[in-house]
């Protein structure tokens, strides 16, 4: 099965004081760099990056990459606006993965982890990556049933609405630890994950 990784990077990183989150260097690369190497990686299918409209130093940063830039002309409006630029760009598929941009921790294993527990032929439409623990995170395959509800949403709120209409037909797959939660927003979470990462922030 060919499943497209679709990555959203239109977010304004509004509470990081100016600085922007997804251009912090983490294993010797911007961040946004590395979210699509570990997509690329993962051999799944065509990876689609979804950014604020160019120039932007985030579309500079994937420079070289084989990869398929989708402009958000309406970013600020949220991250709903993001899945419909998305999605409006992706091939014809059965499903399709949803990967943030700001989970340092994940590893393209981990996406591939997901991915291989997706029966297409089955009663679940979402398969989420969740803690060792069993909390829900990221990344998150949808199927193509639930297209249509991810095309009309609007605002901030993700794919979270999507997933509640999945019900209870939605699968978790634990990983490792916390790399499927450990989302960095603000400038604090960064120190505090710069201390328990020092070797790989340079």
């Amino acid at each position: 099965m060919v499943l497209p990784v679709l990555i959203l990077a239109a977010g304004a990183s509004s509470r990081m004081g100016g600085a922007d989150k997804l251009m912090q260097i983490v294993d010797g690369r911007p961040l946004i760099r590395r979210q699509a190497d570990i997509a690329l990686a993962s051999g799944l299918g065509p990876v689609f990056v979804a950014l604020p409209p160019g120039p932007h130093p985030r579309e500079a940063a994937l420079r070289g990459l084989d990869l398929r830039i989708v402009p958000v002309a309406d970013a600020a409006e949220g991250m709903n606006a993001s899945l419909r630029a998305g999605l409006a760009a992706l091939p014809a598929c059965d499903a399709m993965m949803i990967l943030l941009a700001d989970l340092p921790d994940l590893m393209a294993g981990d996406l591939k982890t997901v991915a291989q527990t997706v029966v297409l032929k089955s009663d679940i439409l979402v398969w989420r990556g969740a803690s060792h623990d069993g909390k829900p995170g990221h990344p998150v395959v949808f199927r193509a049933d639930l297209f249509p509800a991810l095309q009309a949403l609007t605002g901030d709120g993700g794919g979270r609405e999507a997933v509640a209409l999945a019900g209870d037909r939605v699968r978790l797959v634990p990983l490792p630890g916390d790399r499927a939660r450990a989302d960095l927003d603000t400038t604090e979470a960064w120190d505090d994950w710069r201390r328990r990462n020092p070797s790989r922030h340079q």
